[in-house]
């Protein structure tokens, strides 16, 4: 088992951190079993998770009605290693030595859990191809 220092970091970024960047953490949270270190953050955090997203989670199997979006600062920034981009344009900050990835999904804002769930389903499939890359390595 990796000590926290040594495990990867990824961050998740978009402009609110109430729907994509949210299922992209608890993806890979819980995929990961703690292999990976996860964050996840908003250039203009929303108050609370989009609640079609909470749903469409459930049915996955993963809890996030707890989760609160969390303002993106540069401490996050710098602390991770793969920076993932969702829609935030460029507001996220650029560090050397980072490995940035802009992943364009659709914002499940003011949709329902009808159209959420292809978006979900995206990111966990994308979330899937990033671990086993970073486990590879």
């Amino acid at each position: 088992m990796n000590t926290p220092a040594e495990r990867p970091s990824v961050l998740f970024v978009c402009v609110h951190n109430a729907g994509r960047s949210q299922m992209a953490a608890a993806f890979l949270t819980h995929l990961a079993d703690d292999r990976v270190q996860v964050r996840s953050a908003g250039s203009a955090p929303a108050g609370t998770v989009n609640p079609a997203v909470v749903e469409a989670m459930a049915e996955a199997g993963i809890d996030i009605s707890a989760e609160v979006p969390k303002v993106l600062t540069l401490e996050a920034v710098q602390a991770s290693d793969v920076v993932i981009t969702m829609g935030c344009g460029d507001t996220c900050p650029v560090f050397p030595g980072k490995r940035y990835l802009d992943w364009q999904l659709p914002d499940p804002a003011g949709r329902d859990v009808d159209a959420v769930r292809p978006i979900r389903d995206e990111i966990e499939k994308r979330v899937r191809g990033l671990l086993e890359e970073m486990v590879q390595s």
